[in-house]
Order: structure tokens, then C-alpha cells, then sequence
């Protein structure tokens, strides 16, 4: 077997200038689609801080709900407190209301029981 020689009809320069042809458009497709990614990085980014924004400010209304809450919850303990003191007071003169209607019964006895002691002595010819 005999090798034949072969022939290339391209010069070096051709075959370069191929190559660096191929390159730059490799590269432009690279630089497109980065570009491209980029676009689609910065549209995301935007989107993801919008959201964190709004997520922000309503936490931030969430703070300031809770701190009226803790104040409303606060005005309602004392309110609690308050109506406590005056139902305590108020047992304590029911209390004292019952212990003075025990009192006052056998005084009204006592009272009618002297009347009627008396007009029995001041008429002298009543007999029963």
C-alpha cells in the first residue's frame, strides 16, 4: 500500500481567518445570550425586591397594629382592675346593707314592742 499525498488547496491565512470567523460568531452568541441572562436577572431581582418591599411595609403596619394592641390590651387590663376595686366595693356594701337589715328588723320590733308598752300603760282600764 502506497500512501498518497495530500493536498491542501487552503492556505494557512484561509484556514485562520475561518477559525477566527467561527470564534467572533461563538463569541457574539455567548455575549447574546449573557446579555439576554443578565435582562432576565435584573427583571427578577427587580420583581424579588418589589415584593420584599411591599413585605416590609406591611410588617412594618404589622408593628404598628400590635403596638395599638398592646395599648388597647393594656387599657382593658386597667379597666379589668377597675371594675374588680368596684365590684369588691360593692360586695362589701351589700355586705354591710345585709348585716344593717339584720339590725334593723329587731329594732323596728323593739321599737313597736316599746309603743305598744306604752299605750297598754297609758290606758290604765285595757285589759286583754
Amino acid at each position: 500500500m502506497s500512501q498518497t499525498p495530500i493536498n491542501v488547496t487552503y492556505s494557512l491565512e484561509e484556514v485562520l481567518k475561518e477559525i477566527n470567523n467561527k470564534l467572533d460568531k461563538m463569541d457574539a452568541k455567548f455575549e447574546a445570550k449573557f446579555q439576554e441572562m443578565d435582562t432576565k436577572f435584573e427583571s427578577k431581582f427587580e420583581k424579588v425586591e418589589t415584593k420584599l418591599e411591599k413585605i416590609e411595609t406591611r410588617l412594618t403596619n404589622l408593628e404598628v397594629g400590635q403596638t395599638a394592641l398592646k395599648s388597647n390590651v393594656e387599657n382593658l387590663q386597667e379597666t379589668v382592675r377597675d371594675i374588680k376595686t368596684v365590684q369588691n366595693t360593692l360586695v362589701q356594701e351589700v355586705s354591710d346593707l345585709k348585716e344593717a337589715k339584720s339590725l334593723i328588723i329587731p329594732i323596728i320590733v323593739a321599737v313597736v314592742t316599746a309603743f305598744l308598752t306604752l299605750l297598754v300603760r297609758l290606758i290604765p282600764n285595757f285589759s286583754i
